[in-house]
């Protein structure tokens, strides 16, 4: 029988292996994990390999990052020929086999890759913030947009709508949660815990969040409510320090003054839609007093167009800056038809209309600096959403209010004139 000396020596040797192996895995070029992540097929050994790819990439310096995704661009793409073969093999027999062998040749084999890697607990986050650090090379390697493809394209599918969570944030949440909704928040700056209490904490005000069970504690986009009596004018009457909360009972509009998104490496994979019409679903059930749903959103695209179009004095008369900013939102487009607003893509891609244009509504030098100060409420009318978003697909024609098509028509005798 072993001495207890001699079987505490076997046991820390034991134990010493998977750290001896984890030292000795770090120490290996990317590329020759990735090679062997892709060849193993042992599970435990999988995951090893997976978890030492993320820590070695972790340490790497910026142009080693890219050079790493050069190689997952270059030697994991697909074979060109192999998939003229296999779509040749195919267009003769249309067998389920000859299906199956188009459809692995036509995949890139950095999609088996980014599966791979997602295994590890902790996987799913090291790959978004992956991404985001991809998405900031692109500019000065734009060929990294096909693997940029490939993991945008899982992303979409990992993220879909079934998997997320709609969970409401109050003070009460953990301060770990508390936090990032200070640092994500994108439109109006959250200047400090007091400004986040007066969002958070009176029974009139609403935020709600997206999360996924494989990054539990990050928000993956949220959006801030009021609930008032009448459609504001301007974010002062949102924000205004001091006001005097409202009975939530009383209130007849739902108003989402600031959506965020949280998380640049999943740039290009959609929430916020899915998240509006869930929250619009969930006040109605919760509050049936409530008769409109309105944002008050920004126009951030409205002082360049201004200046380019050489209509920037407009800003120093109150009533053209507003028939320009009706005639910016519904007639001005990207050359693919889209409006050419970000916001405005979005919200009325969601089926909304343009609803009433404020002037003077946003003061603070961003809101000046983007638009004049100028902002506009975009109206989610629970029985217009879908027909206002098959006329939009369909016809690319912007639904809108009467006075603010009005004032589009008015803008556009001006400029003719």
């Amino acid at each position: 029988m072993p001495s207890a000396h001699a079987l505490g020596a076997i046991l820390a040797t034991l134990f010493e292996r998977p750290r001896l192996r984890r030292r000795t895995l770090d120490d290996r070029p990317l590329p020759e994990l990735c090679d062997a992540l892709m060849a193993e097929k042992v599970e435990t050994s999988s995951l090893e390999l997976a978890a030492a790819l993320f820590a070695r990439y972790a340490e790497l310096p910026h142009a080693e990052k890219r050079a790493f995704f050069a190689f997952i661009n270059d030697h994991l793409d697909v074979d060109a020929a192999e998939v003229a073969r296999a779509a040749e093999a195919y267009g003769r027999d249309r067998t389920p086999e000859a299906f199956a062998a188009l459809m692995r040749a036509a995949e890139p084999r950095r999609q088996e890759l980014f599966r791979r890697l997602n295994q590890p607990p902790g996987a799913t986050a090291e790959l978004v913030k992956m991404r985001a650090e991809l998405l900031s090379m692109l500019a000065e390697a734009p060929e990294l947009a096909r693997t940029d493809h490939d993991l945008r394209h899982l992303l979409r599918s990992w993220f879909n709508r079934g998997f997320l969570v709609l969970r409401r944030i109050t003070w009460d949440s953990p301060a770990a949660i508390l936090e990032k909704i200070i640092a994500y928040e994108a439109v109006h700056e959250i200047a400090s815990w007091d400004d986040l209490r007066a969002r958070l904490q009176p029974e009139d005000r609403r935020l709600f969040a997206f999360f996924h069970p494989a990054m539990p504690g990050e928000p993956l986009i949220f959006v801030e409510v009021a609930l008032s009596r009448g459609v504001p004018g301007s974010i002062a009457e949102v924000l205004a320090p001091g006001r005097e909360p409202i009975d939530p009972a009383d209130a007849d509009t739902a108003v989402f003054y600031s959506i965020s998104n949280c998380q640049k490496g999943l740039a290009g994979v959609s929430f916020g839609n899915s998240l509006i019409k869930q929250v619009v679903r969930d006040l109605a059930a919760e509050l049936p007093g409530l008769q409109s749903f309105v944002t008050l959103s920004p126009i951030p695209g409205l002082a360049a167009w201004l200046t380019e179009a050489g209509l920037a004095d407009a800003a120093g008369d109150p009533l053209r800056l507003k028939r320009l900013a009706a005639h910016y939102l519904l007639a001005e487009k990207t050359p693919d038809g889209a409006p050419r607003d970000p916001v405005a893509r979005f919200h009325l891609g969601n089926g909304a209309l343009v609803h009433a244009i404020h002037l003077d509504a946003d003061p603070s030098p961003k809101g000046r600096a983007q638009s004049f100060g100028v902002m506009v409420n975009y109206l989610y009318d629970l029985d217009r959403i879908q027909d206002n978003l098959r006329d939009y697909e369909a016809t690319g024609r912007v639904a809108a209010a009467p006075q603010v098509r009005s004032l589009a028509r008015q803008a556009q005798a001006e400029t003719a004139a």
